[in-house]
């Protein structure tokens, strides 16, 4: 289908791009930007006066919960919430029942996921066999399924031979290992961070140093292997300290930041508000005004919703016996964008922290917009609100901290491939 997107503001973070321009899109890929391509009739009209069009966004951690747990959410509920948010490419952790450490069930995912033919979904391989931290996976297999990074998403390794053997078969293969930096010994079963909040509602606390004890360690083993290292969800303003530090003394390591974390603290969970029962825990005012500023300064390379669906009577319990996770997927562009009104920053800018960035983490041929590239494409209304509630969301999981707030940015259009996949009713 031959597809005309006519009079949008077309922003494109990897080249710097900002202001009106047409863009034509046919075979499912960008024919052209700006002047109209010769002998090109379209089949389809789109209208984005007063609209930002973008590349499609991309996510570096969202839970599909299949396999194994589709009582949470299923495939179909997850990508279409996807898509309404904007997302057309994200990454999937490996923290399903089983485990994606088996290229059977990567192929399965890969399979169902392309017959729905959605956002483009990347798993993420089990870096040891059940996430239990005892055995390797054969990472190269995985790879051969459709694996291009591999993790170990439920917590940092706390044994550091296994962790170093993996770092050197991933070096070995040229694999990138995505990390989640926090001890298990030291967050032992905490539920909150360890501040005035934890104290006075009597919740068993995380300490920073749990993070920045893990991110030392991985820093420590990297620097005798040459493999590239990714840190999910930072959290705290001494562990980004120490990613700034290892990067300036030439080491390749990048690092991610959980959206909420941009903007919510420990004084949010309020009167114990499970809903912000999330990990790493919300630390404090400090942490997210130096994870604020750490995405500013380019320490922290991308924002990333860390969606993760939990049913619903598992969030009512008591916060420390709640369900860790929170929804965010179709949050993901709405509060990037109130982070950048807040920190006064270009959109050109900010849109490059869910787009071109995680595109050069995940080392994928997307995030950008320019003739030959894939069409997957992202349309927004930058000036209308909506209100997060659970009839506006389209996962099947509703727990989110942001409930009840009215937020500004709501997409319109998502393309991918060249097809329309998403359309809103007004």
């Amino acid at each position: 289908m031959n597809i005309l997107i006519r009079n949008g503001r077309l922003v494109d973070p990897k080249s710097g791009m900002d202001g009106i321009q047409d863009v034509y899109v046919a075979d499912g890929k960008i024919l052209a930007v700006g002047s109209l391509p010769a002998a090109f009739h379209p089949d389809h009209v789109l209208d984005a006066s007063d609209l930002v069009v973008c590349p499609g966004l991309i996510d570096l951690s969202v839970r599909l919960r299949e396999p194994g747990l589709e009582y949470k959410a299923t495939l179909e509920s997850e990508m279409n919430a996807a898509i309404s948010g904007g997302v057309t490419s994200f990454a999937c952790p490996p923290d399903t029942d089983p485990p994606l450490d088996e290229p059977g069930l990567v192929e399965m995912l890969k399979h169902r996921a392309k017959n729905l033919n959605q956002a483009q979904v990347y798993p993420i391989g089990a870096l040891t066999q059940g996430l239990k931290g005892e055995h390797l996976t054969e990472m190269a297999e995985l790879r051969d399924a459709g694996c291009i990074v591999f993790g170990q998403p439920n917590g940092f390794l706390t044994n550091l031979r296994i962790l170093m053997q993996a770092m050197q078969y991933a070096s070995t293969f040229g694999f990138s290992v995505w990390l989640s930096p926090q001890d298990k010994n030291l967050a032992h079963d905490g539920v909150a961070h360890d501040g005035e909040v934890a104290t006075r509602l009597g919740l068993p606390a995380i300490p920073v140093c749990a993070e920045t004890v893990a991110i030392s360690n991985i820093i420590l083993l990297a620097k005798e292997i040459d493999v590239h290292i990714h840190l999910c969800r930072i959290s705290s303003a001494e562990g980004l300290t120490m990613v700034r530090a290892a990067r300036q003394q030439g080491m390749s390591i990048t690092c991610d930041v959980a959206i909420n974390h941009l903007h919510l603290s420990d004084m949010d969970i309020g009167y114990f508000n499970s809903n912000c029962h999330i990990m790493p825990p919300l630390r404090g005012f400090g942490d997210r005004d130096a994870l604020r500023n750490g995405l500013r300064d380019g320490t922290i390379n991308a924002i990333c919703s860390d969606h993760a669906p939990v049913d619903e009577d598992a969030k009512l319990l008591p916060f420390g016996q709640s369900e860790v996770g929170a929804t965010g997927v179709e949050l993901l562009l709405p509060l990037t964008l109130k982070y950048g009104l807040e920190m006064k920053r270009p959109l050109v800018e900010v849109l490059a922290a869910i787009t071109s960035e995680p595109a050069s983490v995940l080392n994928i041929d997307a995030g950008y917009l320019s003739p030959g590239v894939t069409a997957d494409l992202c349309i927004f209304d930058p000036d209308v609100y909506w209100k997060v509630s659970a009839t506006t969301l389209l996962s099947q999981g509703k727990n989110t901290p942001f409930l009840g707030m009215e937020v500004q940015g709501k997409v319109r259009y998502t393309l991918v491939n060249g097809h329309i996949v998403y359309e809103s009713e007004g």
